[in-house]
């Protein structure tokens, strides 16, 4: 079997991934992909005004949101994919998330959401090429 993570953040780089993850499976039978949704946890001020029931369901509403356009994309070309959301370091989750689902590629883009921040602290991607125990394939 043959599983493939594609970490998924709502960014234009991250559904080229996705088809890239598509064409991958559509060549190898017997592939599954992952896609993972990973958000930073709230920060602690945040759950004075919210309970941690709410707190949940925001995160889960905007998880849909975000992996919306990419289970779309598989569910147009008949493969099918299964959808996670974790909270954490998106780095660390992702590269803990491949472990855990014993996944033998990561397939992400180069660039999320937040190019800015890319330059001062470096990219997700590259501090998962440092963290991940399976290889990554970078998608441009």
């Amino acid at each position: 079997m043959h599983r493939l993570l594609v970490p998924v953040d709502g960014s234009e780089n991250a559904l080229r991934a996705v088809g890239y993850a598509i064409t991958v499976a559509t060549e190898r039978p017997n592939t599954e992909i992952h896609l993972l949704h990973v958000q930073e946890p709230m920060p602690s001020h945040v759950h004075a005004y919210f309970s941690a029931a709410d707190i949940e369901k925001m995160g889960v509403g905007e998880t849909e949101k975000i992996l919306q356009p990419a289970r779309r994309l598989c569910a147009e070309t008949g493969v099918s994919c299964t959808a996670h959301f974790r909270i954490g370091p998106i780095a660390q989750t992702i590269a803990d998330s491949a472990a855990e689902l014993q996944c033998n590629v990561i397939v992400m883009g180069t660039r999320g959401m937040s190019p800015i921040a890319n330059l001062i602290i470096g990219s997700v991607t590259a501090k998962v090429l440092h963290l991940a125990s399976v290889p990554i394939t970078v998608v441009k």
